[in-house]
């Protein structure tokens, strides 16, 4: 009999798509990397999962613990099912501009969540940063997790992630664009395929609101680039260590209507009910258009699930509200 001995062995092995209707104007073949297939439907699954087999092994996770951290819905849902099945207390922190959806998703896996402004600078005592520090501090036999700097997340898509992309496009990958975050995603899997083959060119997805572009262009961290803005996962305002900007060959910036707008379109051309950051990064791919010759592979990593965005993008009257829609 073929059965997973539980939730977390169905990690991974995600497949490759091919994107049909979006991407007809270009001379190349656009395959995405459907991370939804994961239990948690979501790529922070991996790196979930590999951050606290990490923090147990060298015992900065010990048994009963409660895990800590600050998430915008998606690692917090990975580290939530990893906890059930190995038996820890989570509470996570979150900022005000997430859906409801997704405060209520980790709810709903047995999680505190603890909701903090999102219009305040990262060092702010109020902000999701500090508040899920100072939990960390505060909380007896806990482990704060902080996706922004932990090695493991790298390591999670150097292992798994990077390979798998290989080895389902036979080597032919020439290119792989994603939304950047904290970095795992784009830097562990970038260095992976760049030692497979150092002419694979890695492109970040950025928002307007985030620092990545300017600083990887001209190494000046803008704090006039940093402003709020409504894209999800993607985009930072501050600098994560995971993210390596030696392994990036640029960004694109992407704003949030055509991220919302393209998000609508990836479930209504292609049957791809997918998060806002989808929308970003299929956009990200269209702007990178004169990049791309006939026999590129390229591979886009679509992050998260459609359903958490149901009260957002997803709502006509909300993408009016926000005049993203006539």
């Amino acid at each position: 009999m073929k059965y997973a001995k539980n939730i977390l062995e169905t990690i991974g092995n995600t497949p490759l798509v091919k994107i049909n209707a979006l991407t007809k104007d270009l001379p190349c073949l656009v395959l995405s990397k459907y991370e939804t297939f994961n239990p948690g439907n979501s790529v922070k699954d991996r790196m979930a999962l590999q951050m606290i087999e990490d923090a147990e092994a060298d015992g900065r996770l010990k048994p009963g613990g409660t895990i800590i951290e600050g998430t915008s819905g998606n690692t917090g849902m990975g580290l939530a099912l990893a906890a059930i099945v190995k038996g820890y207390k989570c509470i996570f922190v979150m900022a005000d501009k997430q859906s409801k959806e997704k405060v209520d998703m980790l709810k709903a896996v047995g999680a505190e969540v603890v909701v903090c402004p999102t219009a305040v600078e990262p060092d702010d005592p109020r902000s999701y940063y500090s508040v899920s520090k100072r939990l960390g501090e505060e909380t007896p036999n806990s482990w704060y997790v902080n996706q922004y700097d932990n090695p493991s997340n790298t390591k999670a898509h150097y292992e798994s992630t990077g390979p798998e992309i290989w080895k389902q496009t036979e080597g032919k990958i020439t290119h792989f664009v994603v939304g950047v975050g904290t970095g795992g995603t784009i830097s562990g899997v970038g260095k992976y395929l760049k030692e497979q083959n150092p002419n694979v060119k890695v492109w970040g997805v950025d928002t307007y609101g985030s620092v990545f572009k300017k600083y990887h262009e001209t190494g000046i961290f803008d704090e006039n680039e940093i402003y709020p803005y409504v894209t999800e996962g993607i985009g930072e305002d501050i600098l994560p260590k995971n993210v390596d900007f030696s392994i990036i060959d640029g960004f694109t910036k992407v704003t949030d209507k055509d991220a919302a707008v393209y998000t609508q379109r990836l479930a209504k051309e292609e049957g791809m009910f997918l998060g806002n950051s989808a929308g970003a990064a299929i956009k990200g791919v269209l702007q990178l258009k004169e990049h791309f010759k006939k026999d590129d592979v390229v591979v886009v990593l679509f992050h998260d699930h459609g359903s958490r965005y149901v009260g957002k993008m997803f709502n006509d009257d909300w993408m009016r509200e926000m005049g993203y829609i006539e």
